[in-house]
C-alpha cells in the first residue's frame, strides 16, 4: 500500500488555497528511520530530498518544491538524502490526532 501522492511544483495558486505559508514546519537531518501515519499528512517540501520506502512497496523519491501527500496507515523507511525542511499539514485538530496515538498505543 503506497498511495503517497506527489505533485511535482504545484502552482502558487494552489499553495495558497491550502494556506501552505500558515503550517508549521519540520526539519530532519540526513538519516534513515521508520514512520507510520495515524493520519493523513500532506507536506510541501521547502529543501531536501527523501525516498520514502512503503512497508510491502516500492520507493518513491520526492524532493523540493514537491506537494507529497501520506495516507493515514502508511508504515514507511523515511530515508533523507539532503537535510529536510518542509511546511505539514495532518488531518483533524490537536484532540483527534493525541486520541489516536493514545490508541495505538493501547493492547486491545
Amino acid at each position: 500500500m503506497s498511495n503517497i501522492q506527489i505533485e511535482h511544483q504545484p502552482a502558487q495558486d494552489r499553495l495558497q488555497a491550502l494556506g501552505v505559508a500558515n503550517w508549521p514546519t519540520w526539519s530532519k537531518e540526513i538519516s534513515v528511520f521508520p514512520w507510520f501515519f495515524h493520519e493523513q499528512e500532506i507536506a510541501y517540501i521547502l529543501e531536501g530530498e527523501c525516498v520514502i520506502t512503503p512497508e510491502g512497496g516500492q520507493p518513491v523519491t520526492f524532493g523540493k518544491g514537491d506537494l507529497v501527500t501520506f495516507p493515514a496507515g502508511l508504515r514507511c523507511q523515511w530515508e533523507v538524502k539532503k537535510p529536510l525542511h518542509k511546511h505539514y499539514h495532518l488531518d483533524g485538530n490537536k484532540l483527534t490526532q493525541a486520541v489516536r496515538r493514545i490508541r495505538a498505543l493501547l493492547p486491545f
